[in-house]
């Protein structure tokens, strides 16, 4: 790997991990400028460097052209970099707007603005101190409070902008500071072909090739030469696959491949002339898939496949409606192909499903006295804008149910749009509580397994839960009832608090989404406690009894010992009289939902014991 100019180190670990960048840097024709050469500088500063070495958990930086694409998605990473510019004396001047604290997981955070602009100069002495004061304050113990979005969310952005510029003046002036700019700045991609226009599409060119030609080819801004992206089905290719994707950059480019965050190949400085032979190289090793950056295009994490933290099946669900949409995909409304779908198969965003128009992640529910994969659907979040938006769960539906999910939704996308208008911006407009209607027929009153027996079993996993699954006891049938009873009006009141975020009504939301959480914790403490009442410190103090400190609660398996914090800190905040603003109460509703989810996941693991009444 060394003889290849690649390392491993600090890929994994509490250190610094691989600095990314827009795909498209250097070659995007709304790009500011090209990030390349900086993020390759702050990439060989960082790695090894002694500052960087004493983390609680990992450090992930990226690099943005702009500042309203995708591109880097520079508002979900701890320290986000995007090119801007400014006049000094009438000179245009080069920097960056400088971003810390992002961050998907469980509960995500969007990046700070530490500052407006730093000068090219400033980048890495700025992120040395940033390193600095995250190694000196981060916390060290709780690893699930480990990040810098929480350093952030402790201190308050302003704090923490005084603590990193005064650590910067206090830094000793390094030459690598400037030595690794210049040296990056004198990396530049050049073309293998002379540039030449995209010869119009041949008369008799088959659909595929059609297909391919709108979605996956885009002008550069270098006159002349496109990029084509390879787009790969759930991000899966073979080793064959491969060998011959080099030999075909080689016979293209100057081997200018690049990775993208959602799971695909770019090959770019590809000669106009020679888009057609590309297409044709492609189709022969099977790399020809279009519908690259639209709906076709779903990003999955493993989920049930290979994580021990999968939920529900991720690449399954991803495949199965990969394969319904690409059916129809050309008579396909634009407005609908240029959607994003991504996918988790738990609660950490590992398949991003925060920042894009659908997004799901897995869960389970009990139906019927057997544990059913569920997914959360996800509405709210928006990809454009470096991850501008983090969309919130509206309700868990059944795996199966799925992919009549995202026809309810974009038809009545269809249906209301205005002219022109954007799916983030539609829901922005009409609210969440007309979709949430929509799905709440496929959420509810289920049918028993002997009736609809596809129903109880996951994508890819023809095994059904076997009817042993129930729980015994003279008194399970009622403590279920009850059970489901209270949590589902939790679960409405958290979507209710999602509706006060909407109108504005923050303190409110915030305040209600706790309600939801108490309501949830009453529900487990009833399955061994029938005289728990309303009063929300009499439950949690029970809850804290029989459910976290005897260990009930803490499945390491899904890693809910610290979603009992959430109640615990929701609790002690509302005693405190907390006031809301609309970033804390929608970390709250993310909390109270994941809480729940938790909740589902303890109730499902106990439902085949007896409750015990005391």
């Amino acid at each position: 790997l060394g003889a290849a100019g690649i390392t491993t180190r600090e890929a994994c670990g509490n250190s610094v991990r691989n600095v990314t960048g827009c795909p498209y840097a250097g070659v995007c024709p709304c790009e500011t400028f090209d990030v390349t050469p900086y993020a390759r500088a702050l990439m060989y500063f960082l790695l090894g460097h002694p500052d960087a070495q004493d983390f609680g958990r990992k450090f992930k930086p990226a690099f943005s052209g702009c500042a309203d694409q995708a591109c880097g998605l520079a508002y979900m990473h701890d320290l986000g970099v995007i090119a801007v510019t400014q006049v000094v004396d009438g000179k245009t001047q080069r920097g960056f707007k400088l971003l810390v604290g992002g961050g998907l997981g469980a509960v995500p955070r969007q990046a700070r603005v530490l500052t407006e602009f730093a000068p090219v100069g400033e980048l890495l002495p700025l992120a040395q101190a940033i390193c600095r004061i995250f190694g000196r304050y981060g916390e060290k113990k709780n690893r699930a409070q480990a990040r810098v979005k929480f350093l952030v969310d402790k201190w308050g952005i302003e704090k923490f902008r005084e603590e990193v510029f005064a650590e910067r003046a206090k830094l000793r002036d390094d030459p690598r500071w400037t030595e690794y700019l210049a040296a990056a700045e004198l990396e530049a991609e050049t073309p293998l072909r002379p540039g030449a226009e995209l010869p119009a599409t041949p008369a008799g060119a088959s659909e595929a090739l059609r297909h391919w030609l709108k979605s996956n080819v885009k002008p550069q801004r270098q006159k002349g030469y496109y990029t084509a992206t390879v787009a790969l089905p759930l991000g899966d290719i073979t080793a064959d696959q491969l060998r011959q994707l080099a030999d075909i950059v080689r016979r293209f480019t100057k081997g200018t491949l690049r990775t993208t965050v959602e799971q695909n190949f770019v090959i770019r400085w590809v000669s106009g002339a020679d888009i057609l032979p590309l297409f044709a190289a492609l189709e022969a090793a099977d790399l020809h898939e279009a519908g690259a950056g639209n709906i076709l295009d779903i990003v999955a994490c493993p989920g049930t496949d290979t994580c021990k933290l999968g939920i529900s099946s991720s690449r399954g669900l991803a495949g199965e409606l990969r394969s319904r949409l690409a059916a129809k995909s050309f008579q396909m409304d634009q407005a609908i192909q240029d959607l994003h779908i991504k996918i988790s198969g738990c609660f950490n965003s590992c398949g991003q499903h925060h920042i894009c128009d659908l997004g799901f992640y897995g869960s389970s529910r009990t139906v019927n006295g057997i544990k059913v994969p569920h997914f959360q659907v996800v509405v709210g979040g928006q990809w454009e804008n470096n991850g501008g938006a983090y969309g919130l769960p509206i309700v868990a539906v059944p795996s199966k149910r799925i992919p009549e999910v995202v026809d309810r939704i974009t038809e009545f996308f269809l249906k209301n749009r205005q002219k022109d208008e954007n799916f983030h911006n539609f829901i922005k407009r009409v609210g969440k509580g007309p979709v949430r209607k929509l799905l709440d027929p496929l959420a509810e009153n289920l049918p028993t397994p002997g009736q609809e027996p596809g129903l109880y079993t996951d994508w890819g996993d023809p095994r059904q839960y076997s009817i042993g699954d129930i729980g015994k006891g003279e008194c399970a049938g009622e403590v279920i009832t009850r059970y489901q009873f209270e949590t589902t009006a939790a679960e409405r009141m958290i979507f209710e608090a999602q509706l006060l975020l909407e109108k504005g009504e923050t303190q409110k939301a915030g305040e209600d989404a706790y309600k939801g959480m108490i309501r949830g914790a009453k529900a487990l403490v009833q399955m061994q406690y029938d005289d728990v009442g309303n009063d929300p410190a009499e439950i949690v103090a029970e809850f804290t009894e029989r459910f976290h400190d005897s260990g009930l609660f803490a499945d390491p398996s899904v890693g809910a010992a610290k979603f009992a914090t959430y109640l615990f800190d929701a609790h002690a905040a509302a005693g405190a009289g907390k006031k809301f603003t609309a970033d804390l109460a929608h970390q709250q509703i993310t909390e109270a939902q994941l809480f729940i989810d938790a909740v589902h996941s303890c109730h499902n693991r106990l439902r085949s014991e007896p409750a015990v009444k005391v």
